[in-house]
């Protein structure tokens, strides 16, 4: 199996002291079946425009072409559209793009939210969240709502305050992971729920 995450600066990571980011806690954490490998492709400061136009090419060439591959892709969106207002229609179809591209493609897709950031952003994250989440419904693509259990929580709130420009560090990389962990990733990958 190889498994590419495509996203932002939060797909490597930045901020996180152990340099693991949510990405390596949820590798860490999830018991694959056979060799597998998970490759984050994060570019720092990316919306969901660059995100749509780089995904296919970056990732093709990581996946294996060998008969019964098990090829997936998570797309994990960041909050760098609120950052250059883009509108929320064309996030909408940024993403919605990226998803008709894997269904014809057949590559299984699973979709992370970008979580809270700075007070004054988090209403239009929450809108960017909801439309991200509406997208990724209407295709039953499954979808992590990263912002909604975040906004208030404190260990998230600590983090985002003494981390580097509002960056989470390894409390708030856990919290994502564990919602990640919890929110439908073991049967995306077709493996049991280790909590079950």
């Amino acid at each position: 199996m190889r498994v590419c995450v495509v996203g932002d600066e939060l797909v490597a990571g930045a901020g996180d002291a152990r340099g693991l980011g949510w990405t390596g806690r949820v590798a860490a954490r999830t018991r694959f079946d056979g060799v597998t490998v998970v490759m984050p492709l994060a570019i720092p400061g990316e919306g969901s425009s660059a995100l749509s136009q780089r995904w296919d090419a970056e990732t093709s060439r990581r996946f294996s072409t060998a008969p019964g591959a098990d090829n997936r892709l998570v797309v994990a969106l960041g909050r760098h559209d609120v950052d250059t207002d883009l509108s929320l229609a064309r996030s909408r179809l940024n993403l919605a793009n990226v998803l008709d591209v894997a269904e014809q493609r057949r590559l299984p897709t699973f979709v992370v939210g970008p979580p809270p950031g700075a007070p004054e952003q988090n209403g239009r994250l929450q809108e960017l969240s909801d439309a991200y989440a509406d997208v990724a419904s209407r295709r039953r693509v499954p979808y992590v709502d990263t912002f909604g259990p975040l906004v208030g929580h404190e260990q998230w709130l600590g983090d985002l305050a003494t981390g580097p420009t509002g960056m989470p560090g390894q409390a708030g990389y856990g919290l994502m992971a564990w919602l990640v962990l919890h929110t439908g990733w073991h049967a995306w990958l077709g493996l049991p729920d280790p909590a079950l």
